[in-house]
């Protein structure tokens, strides 16, 4: 896939070095609090909160530096982290094809007459919280309706090119365009009635829609759209619990089999068109 190299998108959060807690508003002065609560109750909340409050007057938590000194630290953590993240080409890259899928949305919605509002993408390690709950790694990347965000811990991608067989970035392009797919659905009311086989197959009807422009803008390069098939099949269901298991079990099936899936990617894919998918 043709993306612009070194992106940064307005609409995403990075939390891959914030633990639950923080992701959640809270500090690391909390998680000791709540550690000696638990383990000693309120007289060890009440010492315990004395103690930090001292250790920082005395600078023996850093506080003791000026402003100005800790905002040149933090600048200087903040340029030594993006020049050594492993990950900054993966972070460029998920914050490109975000604002892209979301611009062709944002287009039709326009041409509706219906006003889009743009969802935020979440990266995180391990796991992180949501107004939807705890989101985990082994979840894989989800959508929150409750506060229309993505989350995705980019360790997800290597899953899926080492353990699903299914690499390549328009594969991981695919991933994107399906969670911001029900982000769509809900902006239109569609997911209303809850989870569903259904809801998810047209949101890979939808990811397909947005690969059919990246089609007409020349986006796409050869071997771009069998990535998506690949990747499509390789998470459907009955591939899942094969795996898994070793017993196919349909009507446990919450996102559709591998030939579904691939059939709700080629139907947006080839007709371009959201009623397709309708």
């Amino acid at each position: 896939m043709r993306w612009t190299r070194g992106y940064q998108s307005d609409n995403v959060d990075d939390r891959r070095d914030d633990g639950p807690m923080r992701a959640g508003g809270g500090g690391p002065g909390l998680g000791v609090l709540m550690w000696l609560f638990s383990r000693f109750g309120l007289p060890g909340v009440l010492i315990g909160g004395a103690l930090l409050y001292f250790a920082g007057d005395l600078g023996l938590g850093g506080q003791s530096s000026t402003m100005s000194e800790r905002g040149q630290e933090q600048g200087e953590e903040s340029v030594s982290s993006a020049t050594d993240d492993p990950e900054r080409e993966a972070v460029a890259f998920v914050s490109f094809v975000l604002d892209d899928v979301q611009k062709h949305w944002a287009e039709y919605f326009a041409s509706q007459q219906k006003r889009y509002t743009l969802a935020r993408m979440i990266l995180f390690r391990g796991e992180t919280n949501s107004a939807c709950g705890l989101g985990q790694r082994a979840m894989g990347p989800f959508y929150c309706p409750r506060d229309r965000n993505v989350y995705i811990d980019l360790a997800f991608y290597r899953e899926l090119k080492d353990r699903f067989g299914a690499p390549g970035d328009f594969a991981q392009a695919y991933v994107i365009a399906h969670e911001v797919g029900h982000h769509v659905q809900h902006l239109l009311g569609l997911d209303s009635g809850g989870g569903s086989v259904a809801l998810e197959l047209q949101a890979d009807c939808l990811a397909g829609v947005w690969g059919n422009s990246t089609e007409r803008r020349s986006l796409l390069e050869s071997g771009d759209v069998e990535e998506a098939l690949t990747a499509a099949a390789a998470i459907g269901d009955d591939k899942l619990q094969k795996q898994e298991t070793g017993v196919v079990r349909p009507e446990t099936f919450t996102h559709g089999s591998s030939q579904q899936r691939v059939q709700a990617f080629k139907k947006g894919f080839r007709s371009g068109q959201f009623e397709a998918c309708q």
